[in-house]
Protein backbone atom coordinates (compact mmCIF):
# COMPACT_ATOMS: atom_id res chain seq x y z
CA UNK A 1 0.00 0.00 0.00
CA UNK A 2 1.32 3.48 -0.10
CA UNK A 3 1.91 6.17 2.48
CA UNK A 4 0.85 8.42 -0.06
CA UNK A 5 -2.74 8.09 1.01
CA UNK A 6 -3.79 9.29 4.38
CA UNK A 7 -6.72 9.55 6.27
CA UNK A 8 -8.08 12.84 7.94
CA UNK A 9 -8.76 10.49 11.02
CA UNK A 10 -12.33 9.77 11.65
CA UNK A 11 -14.36 6.09 11.00
CA UNK A 12 -17.47 5.41 10.95
CA UNK A 13 -18.79 3.80 14.46
CA UNK A 14 -20.20 0.51 14.62
CA UNK A 15 -24.17 0.07 15.88
CA UNK A 16 -23.39 -0.52 19.67
CA UNK A 17 -21.18 1.87 20.28
CA UNK A 18 -23.56 4.33 18.44
CA UNK A 19 -26.22 3.05 21.15
CA UNK A 20 -24.05 4.20 23.66
CA UNK A 21 -22.90 8.08 21.62
CA UNK A 22 -27.32 8.63 21.11
CA UNK A 23 -27.54 8.78 24.98
CA UNK A 24 -24.96 10.50 25.60
CA UNK A 25 -25.86 13.52 23.09
CA UNK A 26 -29.03 13.93 24.94
CA UNK A 27 -28.33 13.45 28.79
CA UNK A 28 -27.15 16.60 30.58
CA UNK A 29 -25.49 17.37 33.71
CA UNK A 30 -22.78 14.50 33.00
CA UNK A 31 -19.46 14.82 33.04
CA UNK A 32 -16.67 13.28 30.63
CA UNK A 33 -15.71 11.30 29.85
CA UNK A 34 -19.04 9.67 30.52
CA UNK A 35 -18.06 5.66 31.39
CA UNK A 36 -19.80 6.28 34.90
CA UNK A 37 -22.89 7.34 33.91
CA UNK A 38 -23.60 4.64 31.07
CA UNK A 39 -22.45 0.99 32.26
CA UNK A 40 -21.02 -0.77 29.08
CA UNK A 41 -20.24 2.47 27.57
CA UNK A 42 -16.51 1.97 28.31
CA UNK A 43 -16.09 -1.70 27.27
CA UNK A 44 -17.44 -1.09 23.68
CA UNK A 45 -15.84 2.40 23.01
CA UNK A 46 -12.96 -0.31 23.52
CA UNK A 47 -13.61 -2.96 21.72
CA UNK A 48 -14.90 -0.53 18.80
CA UNK A 49 -11.27 0.58 19.04
CA UNK A 50 -9.33 -2.33 18.61
CA UNK A 51 -11.17 -3.20 15.56
CA UNK A 52 -10.76 -0.30 13.57
CA UNK A 53 -7.01 0.03 14.38
CA UNK A 54 -6.80 -3.69 13.30
CA UNK A 55 -9.45 -2.76 10.11
CA UNK A 56 -6.77 0.43 9.30
CA UNK A 57 -3.56 -1.82 9.66
CA UNK A 58 -4.90 -4.35 6.78
CA UNK A 59 -6.26 -1.42 4.81
CA UNK A 60 -2.39 -0.67 4.73
CA UNK A 61 -3.25 3.17 6.12
CA UNK A 62 0.62 4.02 7.20
CA UNK A 63 -0.66 6.39 10.06
CA UNK A 64 -3.39 5.30 12.41
CA UNK A 65 -5.83 6.60 14.94
CA UNK A 66 -8.71 5.00 17.23
CA UNK A 67 -11.17 6.50 14.28
CA UNK A 68 -12.04 8.99 16.86
CA UNK A 69 -14.22 6.75 18.16
CA UNK A 70 -13.59 7.83 21.41
CA UNK A 71 -14.98 11.05 20.51
CA UNK A 72 -18.42 12.28 20.41
CA UNK A 73 -17.88 15.66 18.33
CA UNK A 74 -14.52 16.14 16.46
CA UNK A 75 -13.49 19.21 18.73
CA UNK A 76 -15.95 19.41 21.57
CA UNK A 77 -14.62 16.42 23.70
CA UNK A 78 -11.30 18.14 23.99
CA UNK A 79 -12.76 20.55 25.19
CA UNK A 80 -14.87 19.13 27.33
CA UNK A 81 -11.55 17.20 29.00
CA UNK A 82 -10.18 20.38 29.45
CA UNK A 83 -10.13 21.35 33.51
CA UNK A 84 -12.63 24.48 34.36
CA UNK A 85 -15.61 23.07 31.11
CA UNK A 86 -18.78 22.26 32.18
CA UNK A 87 -20.96 20.76 29.13
CA UNK A 88 -24.19 21.25 28.50
CA UNK A 89 -27.43 21.40 25.86
CA UNK A 90 -27.72 24.68 24.02
CA UNK A 91 -30.91 26.00 23.11
CA UNK A 92 -29.83 24.89 19.44
CA UNK A 93 -27.16 23.20 17.52
CA UNK A 94 -24.81 24.51 14.66
CA UNK A 95 -26.37 25.24 11.60
CA UNK A 96 -25.27 23.38 8.37
CA UNK A 97 -26.33 23.84 4.94
CA UNK A 98 -28.77 21.07 3.53
CA UNK A 99 -27.90 18.95 0.79
CA UNK A 100 -30.90 20.77 -1.39
CA UNK A 101 -29.65 23.73 -0.83
CA UNK A 102 -32.82 25.03 0.43
CA UNK A 103 -32.26 25.34 4.34
CA UNK A 104 -30.50 25.12 7.16
CA UNK A 105 -29.90 21.26 8.59
CA UNK A 106 -29.43 21.53 12.17
CA UNK A 107 -26.86 19.51 14.57
CA UNK A 108 -27.31 17.91 17.75
CA UNK A 109 -27.46 20.49 20.56
CA UNK A 110 -24.98 19.54 23.50
CA UNK A 111 -22.74 21.81 22.39
CA UNK A 112 -22.99 24.43 25.40
CA UNK A 113 -19.87 25.21 26.99
CA UNK A 114 -19.28 27.03 30.55
CA UNK A 115 -16.15 28.25 31.56
CA UNK A 116 -16.31 27.75 35.30
CA UNK A 117 -12.31 27.95 36.47
CA UNK A 118 -9.26 28.69 35.25
CA UNK A 119 -8.65 26.14 31.99
CA UNK A 120 -5.81 23.60 32.19
CA UNK A 121 -5.09 20.65 29.90
CA UNK A 122 -2.90 18.90 32.99
CA UNK A 123 -4.54 15.18 33.10
CA UNK A 124 -6.49 15.59 30.11
CA UNK A 125 -8.28 12.05 29.07
CA UNK A 126 -6.82 11.88 25.68
CA UNK A 127 -3.58 10.89 26.67
CA UNK A 128 -4.92 7.74 28.36
CA UNK A 129 -6.79 7.15 24.62
CA UNK A 130 -3.75 7.94 22.99
CA UNK A 131 -1.34 5.30 25.20
CA UNK A 132 -4.36 3.18 24.74
CA UNK A 133 -3.89 3.84 20.73
CA UNK A 134 -0.34 3.23 20.80
CA UNK A 135 -0.58 -0.01 22.23
CA UNK A 136 -2.89 -1.08 19.90
CA UNK A 137 -0.77 0.04 16.94
CA UNK A 138 2.75 -1.44 18.04
CA UNK A 139 5.32 -0.19 15.71
CA UNK A 140 3.06 1.47 13.22
CA UNK A 141 2.91 5.55 13.18
CA UNK A 142 0.14 7.23 14.97
CA UNK A 143 -1.46 10.27 15.27
CA UNK A 144 -3.78 12.50 17.77
CA UNK A 145 -6.48 14.89 16.25
CA UNK A 146 -7.65 17.93 18.62
CA UNK A 147 -9.15 21.35 18.04
CA UNK A 148 -7.04 23.90 17.17
CA UNK A 149 -6.13 26.68 19.60
CA UNK A 150 -7.72 29.44 17.41
CA UNK A 151 -10.88 27.34 16.42
CA UNK A 152 -11.57 26.90 20.32
CA UNK A 153 -10.59 30.51 21.05
CA UNK A 154 -13.10 31.65 18.63
CA UNK A 155 -15.87 29.45 19.47
CA UNK A 156 -15.32 30.22 23.29
CA UNK A 157 -14.83 34.00 22.62
CA UNK A 158 -18.13 34.09 20.43
CA UNK A 159 -20.34 33.04 23.52
CA UNK A 160 -21.38 34.13 26.72
CA UNK A 161 -18.68 33.40 28.34
CA UNK A 162 -16.43 35.79 28.82
CA UNK A 163 -16.81 39.60 30.73
CA UNK A 164 -19.85 38.82 32.61
CA UNK A 165 -19.56 39.84 36.43
CA UNK A 166 -18.72 36.08 37.52
CA UNK A 167 -16.34 35.28 34.04
CA UNK A 168 -13.37 33.55 34.82
CA UNK A 169 -11.77 35.89 31.81
CA UNK A 170 -12.22 39.20 32.04
CA UNK A 171 -11.90 40.05 28.06
CA UNK A 172 -10.81 38.08 25.32
CA UNK A 173 -6.73 38.83 25.84
CA UNK A 174 -7.52 36.86 29.07
CA UNK A 175 -8.85 33.92 27.58
CA UNK A 176 -6.75 33.49 25.05
CA UNK A 177 -3.83 33.26 27.24
CA UNK A 178 -5.82 30.71 29.49
CA UNK A 179 -6.29 28.53 27.07
CA UNK A 180 -2.95 29.31 25.05
CA UNK A 181 -1.88 27.37 28.74
CA UNK A 182 -4.09 24.76 28.98
CA UNK A 183 -3.07 23.45 24.99
CA UNK A 184 0.67 23.95 26.12
CA UNK A 185 0.18 21.87 29.22
CA UNK A 186 -1.65 18.95 27.18
CA UNK A 187 1.08 18.91 24.53
CA UNK A 188 4.14 18.61 27.21
CA UNK A 189 1.91 15.60 28.47
CA UNK A 190 1.39 13.88 25.05
CA UNK A 191 4.82 14.39 24.24
CA UNK A 192 5.84 12.59 26.89
CA UNK A 193 3.60 9.89 26.36
CA UNK A 194 5.21 8.99 23.83
CA UNK A 195 3.11 11.09 20.91
CA UNK A 196 5.16 11.98 17.75
CA UNK A 197 2.31 13.77 15.33
CA UNK A 198 -0.28 15.96 16.50
CA UNK A 199 -2.98 17.43 14.18
CA UNK A 200 -4.80 20.51 15.00
CA UNK A 201 -8.18 20.58 12.90
CA UNK A 202 -9.74 23.60 12.10
CA UNK A 203 -12.90 24.87 10.48
CA UNK A 204 -12.88 28.52 10.45
CA UNK A 205 -10.30 29.98 8.15
CA UNK A 206 -12.59 30.14 5.26
CA UNK A 207 -14.86 32.87 7.69
CA UNK A 208 -11.95 35.62 6.57
CA UNK A 209 -12.56 34.78 2.93
CA UNK A 210 -14.75 37.43 1.27
CA UNK A 211 -15.93 35.02 -1.47
CA UNK A 212 -17.45 33.06 1.06
CA UNK A 213 -21.53 34.02 1.17
CA UNK A 214 -22.11 32.08 4.61
CA UNK A 215 -19.57 34.02 6.49
CA UNK A 216 -20.45 37.22 9.02
CA UNK A 217 -17.56 39.08 7.43
CA UNK A 218 -18.71 39.21 4.49
CA UNK A 219 -20.52 42.22 2.92
CA UNK A 220 -19.84 45.79 2.27
CA UNK A 221 -20.39 47.47 6.19
CA UNK A 222 -17.37 44.66 7.39
CA UNK A 223 -14.08 46.72 8.45
CA UNK A 224 -11.95 43.92 6.82
CA UNK A 225 -9.04 45.68 8.83
CA UNK A 226 -9.99 44.83 12.07
CA UNK A 227 -11.30 41.01 10.29
CA UNK A 228 -7.56 41.08 9.22
CA UNK A 229 -6.40 41.46 12.53
CA UNK A 230 -8.90 38.55 14.48
CA UNK A 231 -7.03 36.67 11.32
CA UNK A 232 -3.57 37.13 12.35
CA UNK A 233 -4.78 36.56 15.75
CA UNK A 234 -6.18 33.19 15.40
CA UNK A 235 -3.10 32.59 12.96
CA UNK A 236 -0.52 33.71 15.68
CA UNK A 237 -2.07 31.73 18.72
CA UNK A 238 -1.89 28.63 16.72
CA UNK A 239 1.62 29.37 15.35
CA UNK A 240 2.71 29.96 19.59
CA UNK A 241 1.20 26.20 20.23
CA UNK A 242 3.06 24.53 17.10
CA UNK A 243 6.28 26.10 18.27
CA UNK A 244 6.30 24.16 21.71
CA UNK A 245 5.00 21.31 19.83
CA UNK A 246 8.29 21.86 17.16
CA UNK A 247 10.12 22.52 20.66
CA UNK A 248 9.70 18.91 21.65
CA UNK A 249 10.18 17.26 18.23
CA UNK A 250 6.29 16.84 17.48
CA UNK A 251 5.35 16.76 14.05
CA UNK A 252 2.46 19.21 13.59
CA UNK A 253 -0.08 19.35 11.57
CA UNK A 254 -3.41 20.54 10.61
CA UNK A 255 -6.76 19.71 8.56
CA UNK A 256 -9.25 22.46 7.34
CA UNK A 257 -12.31 22.04 5.88
CA UNK A 258 -15.66 23.63 5.50
CA UNK A 259 -17.81 21.82 7.85
CA UNK A 260 -18.50 18.22 7.84
CA UNK A 261 -22.08 16.84 9.37
CA UNK A 262 -24.15 14.18 7.77
CA UNK A 263 -22.50 14.61 4.02
CA UNK A 264 -23.23 18.65 4.60
CA UNK A 265 -20.79 20.89 4.87
CA UNK A 266 -21.50 24.71 6.99
CA UNK A 267 -20.19 27.04 3.73
CA UNK A 268 -17.88 28.10 0.88
CA UNK A 269 -15.00 30.13 1.08
CA UNK A 270 -11.74 29.36 -1.82
CA UNK A 271 -8.13 28.90 -0.17
CA UNK A 272 -7.39 31.92 -2.93
CA UNK A 273 -8.48 34.23 -0.80
CA UNK A 274 -6.79 33.09 2.70
CA UNK A 275 -3.86 31.78 1.18
CA UNK A 276 -1.38 34.73 2.25
CA UNK A 277 -2.82 34.36 6.04
CA UNK A 278 -3.72 30.89 6.76
CA UNK A 279 -1.79 28.71 3.99
CA UNK A 280 1.43 31.05 3.81
CA UNK A 281 1.26 32.54 7.41
CA UNK A 282 1.38 29.04 9.55
CA UNK A 283 3.81 26.45 10.53
CA UNK A 284 2.34 23.42 10.39
CA UNK A 285 4.86 20.32 9.11
CA UNK A 286 1.48 19.40 7.12
CA UNK A 287 -1.54 20.65 5.91
CA UNK A 288 -4.72 18.29 4.89
CA UNK A 289 -7.10 20.73 2.68
CA UNK A 290 -10.23 19.94 0.96
CA UNK A 291 -10.74 19.77 -2.75
CA UNK A 292 -13.40 17.60 -3.20
CA UNK A 293 -15.75 20.41 -4.82
CA UNK A 294 -15.78 24.13 -6.80
CA UNK A 295 -15.53 25.38 -3.29
CA UNK A 296 -12.22 25.69 -2.34
CA UNK A 297 -11.30 27.17 -5.70
CA UNK A 298 -8.25 26.83 -7.61
CA UNK A 299 -4.95 24.71 -7.15
CA UNK A 300 -3.32 28.35 -7.58
CA UNK A 301 -3.94 28.82 -4.13
CA UNK A 302 -0.98 26.34 -3.28
CA UNK A 303 1.39 29.25 -4.51
CA UNK A 304 1.60 30.21 -0.99
CA UNK A 305 3.59 27.10 0.06
CA UNK A 306 6.20 27.12 -2.78
CA UNK A 307 8.58 28.63 -0.20
CA UNK A 308 7.81 26.43 2.56
CA UNK A 309 8.80 22.73 2.91
CA UNK A 310 5.24 22.02 4.06
CA UNK A 311 3.57 18.70 3.04
CA UNK A 312 0.60 19.38 1.71
CA UNK A 313 -2.43 17.02 1.68
CA UNK A 314 -5.04 17.39 -0.61
CA UNK A 315 -8.64 16.44 -0.27
CA UNK A 316 -9.54 15.74 -3.54
CA UNK A 317 -11.75 12.67 -2.57
CA UNK A 318 -15.31 12.87 -0.75
CA UNK A 319 -16.11 11.09 2.31
CA UNK A 320 -19.24 12.88 2.15
CA UNK A 321 -20.76 10.49 -0.82
CA UNK A 322 -21.25 6.61 -0.97
CA UNK A 323 -19.91 6.35 -4.07
CA UNK A 324 -16.65 5.67 -5.29
CA UNK A 325 -14.85 9.20 -6.43
CA UNK A 326 -13.68 10.37 -10.34
CA UNK A 327 -10.32 8.45 -10.54
CA UNK A 328 -9.85 10.97 -13.61
CA UNK A 329 -10.53 14.10 -11.89
CA UNK A 330 -8.42 12.95 -8.96
CA UNK A 331 -5.71 12.15 -11.33
CA UNK A 332 -5.43 15.47 -13.26
CA UNK A 333 -5.59 17.30 -10.18
CA UNK A 334 -3.05 15.59 -8.69
CA UNK A 335 -1.00 16.31 -12.10
CA UNK A 336 -1.99 19.85 -11.98
CA UNK A 337 -0.92 20.21 -8.21
CA UNK A 338 2.87 18.69 -9.08
CA UNK A 339 3.32 21.77 -11.52
CA UNK A 340 3.31 24.38 -8.26
CA UNK A 341 4.53 22.10 -5.53
CA UNK A 342 7.28 19.47 -5.76
CA UNK A 343 5.53 15.99 -6.29
CA UNK A 344 7.27 14.39 -3.66
CA UNK A 345 5.77 17.05 -1.49
CA UNK A 346 2.25 15.84 -1.98
CA UNK A 347 -0.26 13.11 -0.82
CA UNK A 348 -4.12 12.18 -1.40
CA UNK A 349 -6.81 12.03 1.32
CA UNK A 350 -10.72 12.50 1.73
CA UNK A 351 -11.53 16.08 2.07
CA UNK A 352 -12.18 15.25 6.13
CA UNK A 353 -13.04 12.48 7.72
CA UNK A 354 -16.41 9.71 7.42
CA UNK A 355 -17.19 10.71 10.89
CA UNK A 356 -16.75 14.08 12.20
CA UNK A 357 -19.26 13.85 14.93
CA UNK A 358 -20.13 9.88 16.10
CA UNK A 359 -23.48 9.93 13.59
CA UNK A 360 -21.37 9.86 10.47
CA UNK A 361 -21.87 10.61 7.10
CA UNK A 362 -24.11 9.15 4.96
CA UNK A 363 -22.28 5.44 4.03
CA UNK A 364 -21.73 2.47 5.26
CA UNK A 365 -18.74 0.97 7.02
CA UNK A 366 -18.07 -1.52 3.17
CA UNK A 367 -18.62 1.88 1.35
CA UNK A 368 -16.21 3.33 3.51
CA UNK A 369 -13.58 0.39 3.24
CA UNK A 370 -13.91 0.67 -0.91
CA UNK A 371 -13.81 4.48 -0.56
CA UNK A 372 -10.00 4.02 1.34
CA UNK A 373 -9.25 1.37 -0.89
CA UNK A 374 -9.45 3.13 -3.94
CA UNK A 375 -7.47 6.20 -2.27
CA UNK A 376 -4.82 3.64 -2.20
CA UNK A 377 -4.93 2.12 -6.00
CA UNK A 378 -5.04 5.83 -7.28
CA UNK A 379 -2.04 6.70 -4.58
CA UNK A 380 -0.27 3.79 -5.83
CA UNK A 381 -1.12 4.58 -9.66
CA UNK A 382 0.14 8.09 -9.28
CA UNK A 383 3.49 8.15 -7.12
CA UNK A 384 4.46 4.52 -7.70
CA UNK A 385 4.99 3.43 -4.27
Amino acid sequence: MSVKFQTVGSLLRPKELLEYKSLIERRDGIKYPFYNEFPGYKEAEEKATIDVVKKQAEHGLSVLTDGEHSKSLWHLDFVWGLAGVERYIAEHGYFFRDKCDCGKYETRRDIGLRITGPLSGKGHHFIQIFKRLKELAGDQDTKLCVPSPSHIFGELSWSDNIGGKDSVYANPQELKEGLANAYKEFIYEYADAGGKILQFDDCLWEIFADDNPNSPYTGGNIDQEAVKALATEFIDLNNSLIAVGHSLNLAMWTHNCRGNYASRNMGGGSYAKIADLFLKGQQYDRFFLEWDDDRAGSLEALQAFKNKKAEIVLGLLSSKINTLDDETRALRMLEEASKIIPKERLLLSHQCGFASCDGGNELTEDEQWAKIDQGQRLALEYWGE
